[in-house]
This record gives structure tokens, sequence and C-alpha cells, in this order.
């Protein structure tokens, strides 16, 4: 497997793994992701360099989006100072569920992380998916804390503030790595 930058041609794809997280997630129960994702703000975040693909095979095995930016709210502001990237929309295809691929594409996101130079691999969950932040907790994060309000807009209900870090570290994940380099430019100084 091979873990490639996603390209706009990928916004269909990516979309329709969401809906099929979406779908999963509400047959346990959850209300994650139950919201359409705007397409444009996908593709914003496709073109800025920031979403990764794993294939497999021709196909596609899953998903991270790995950026210097935090959802606003969550953080405070002596943590952003940290040199620190940030995942979301991590999704990993049905077709390749219990494989661990959403660990090993973890465990890249950090290696990624510690070669730009950030301290902390960062996180936030939905914060009633109680299953999802034992998967994290299990690949090595620590629970930091739970925003319940202002995180959102408005500063209404946080959904996704269960906020989590592990330290940023070299790790073998056993992907080809056909991204370019990372830049530590967008990295804030602590």
């Amino acid at each position: 497997m091979k873990i490639t930058p996603a390209q706009p041609g990928d916004l269909p794809k990516l979309l329709a793994f969401r809906e099929e997280a979406a779908a999963w997630l509400r047959g346990l129960g959850s209300d994650q992701w139950s919201r359409p994702y705007p397409a444009d703000r996908l593709l914003a975040t496709i073109e800025a360099g920031t979403v990764f693909m794993l294939r497999d095979h021709g196909g596609t095995a899953g998903t991270i989006t790995l950026t210097t930016v935090a959802e606003d709210g969550l953080w405070t502001d002596d943590e952003l100072g940290e040199p620190s990237l940030f995942i979301n929309k991590l999704t990993v295809a049905r077709t390749h569920a219990g494989q661990d691929i959403g660990g090993r594409l973890l465990d890249w996101a950090g290696d990624r992380a510690h070669r730009t130079g950030a301290a902390w691999l960062r996180l936030d969950a939905w914060t009633t998916n109680r299953g999802l932040q034992q998967y994290y907790l299990r690949h090595g994060f620590q629970h930091v804390r739970t925003v319940t309000e202002g995180g959102a807009v408005n500063g209404g209900p946080c959904v996704s503030g269960w906020l989590a870090q592990r330290p940023a570290q070299s790790t073998e994940h056993g992907f080809a790595d056909e991204t370019p380099a990372p830049d530590s430019s967008g990295l804030r100084a602590s």
C-alpha cells in the first residue's frame, strides 16, 4: 500500500468515504458525520495539500487529513504555541476494516509530524463517540480534556471536543510514502 497526496479527482471518492463512514456510524448508534460535508471545503483542503490517500492495488483503502491548523476554540494559546500537526477525517474503507489500517495511518501521521519538527500529533474527536475515543487511547494518545461549549460556531455546543495528543515520533508504518517531503514552515515555535 502507498500513501499519496489527494488530487481534485479524488473528491467524489472522499465524499463517498465520508457517507460510507457516516452510515456505518449510524449503525452503531452514533450521529457523528451525520451532516454532509461541503464539497467546496473538502476540495480546498485537497488543493492545500493536507489530504492524503492510502492506495491499495488501484483502490483506496483510507484517507487522512494532516494540518498545522487547529479547530477554533479547542486548544489553549499555550498549546497552540507548541509545534503540532492535527489529524482530521481519518477514514478507512469498510473493505479494509479490521486490518489496523487506521492505526498505521496514525503512525504515518506521527512520523510525518516528527519529520516536520512537531512536538505533538493532536486531534479532536466526537465528544459522544466513546468507542472512537478508546480507539485513540489504544493507539498511544492521551486525553487532554473535553470541550463541551464554546468550540462551535457562535459558542454553541461542541460536538467534536474530545481532545487528545501523543508525542510526534519516528515510527515504522509499513506504507510506501509517495508524498512530498514535509514542510515545517507552518509550525508555530514554542
